[in-house]
């Protein structure tokens, strides 16, 4: 699979997909989000992939998000919820990829980008890595319970709300000291250190490293809420004159004004 948008290259045990959209700081469409999925497929069909690894082009970003024009086209609640039903499927699609998975993170990671980062297994990351969800200074909306519950999985609870409350980024510093970063390297050596981790984790025993996959997700997703236990949180941010102001302001490059309804 090779398109502008989304790469995907096998070399050896080791597949890599490369999201191409340097341009827009590799935001994610919804046509982009069906290519990853494919990819997911592709790679759980070969036995012989033991390590996936997720990147950006182009340096500046890993991923920026999702699309923000897309949701010029959200007029209901339904909208919302369908969203980020849609989104919770792609996350977990990455955090049930048999192979192990690593995120490179060079520049930010932001908004769903940072999603897709937290559901690697492991992330090796450039001194000016950055990952946040600044929904609050941006679009108003919110994350779906699942994803929260992965936020506070890495960082814990106080500081997935303080994160998501201040809507700032946390720099690979803090990031390192908090334990999302697995491996932090200079740019210049970051391929290098990628495809070593990948090497290393592709001679181990594959069951093992499943097995140790699957429990660790199972035991986070055995304390996450049902989706519908979320709804009405959800649906009430995305319906909101709020969402509205914050997709407008952000297409016009301009501060939102929010005010609560």
């Amino acid at each position: 699979m090779s398109t502008s948008r989304v790469l995907f290259d096998v070399e050896g045990p080791t597949a890599f997909l490369t999201v191409n959209r340097p341009d827009a700081h590799n935001a994610m469409t919804s046509a982009m989000y069906d290519q990853l999925l494919e990819a997911c497929d592709r790679a759980d069909a070969d036995p012989a992939i033991r390590v996936f690894v997720l990147r950006g082009a182009g340096g500046r970003a890993f991923v920026s998000g999702s699309d923000i024009g897309e949701f010029t086209a959200f007029t209901s609640r339904d909208h919302g919820l369908a969203y980020e039903r849609r989104l919770d499927a792609v996350i977990d699609r990455v955090e049930r990829i048999r192979a192990a998975t690593i995120a490179v993170v060079g520049g930010v990671a932001a908004g769903s980008g940072c999603l897709l980062a937290l559901a690697c297994d492991l992330r090796v990351c450039t001194p000016d890595a950055t990952f946040g969800v600044p929904i609050a200074a941006t679009l108003g909306n919110c994350l779906s319970a699942a994803n929260c519950a992965r936020l506070m999985d890495l960082i814990g609870p106080a500081r997935a709300k303080d994160l998501l409350m201040t809507a700032r980024f946390l720099d690979a510093g803090e990031a390192s000291a908090l334990g999302l970063v697995t491996r932090l390297v200079e740019r210049d050596d970051l391929d290098a250190a990628v495809r070593d981790l990948a090497a290393t984790i592709a001679a181990r025993a594959p069951l093992t490293i499943h097995a140790t996959k699957e429990l660790v997700r199972r035991t986070q997703a055995a304390r996450r809420l049902a989706p519908a236990d979320a709804d009405d949180v959800i649906a009430a941010c995305y319906a909101s004159d709020d969402f509205r102001e914050g997709v407008q302001a952000f297409l016009a490059k301009r501060p939102p004004t929010f005010v609560g309804h």
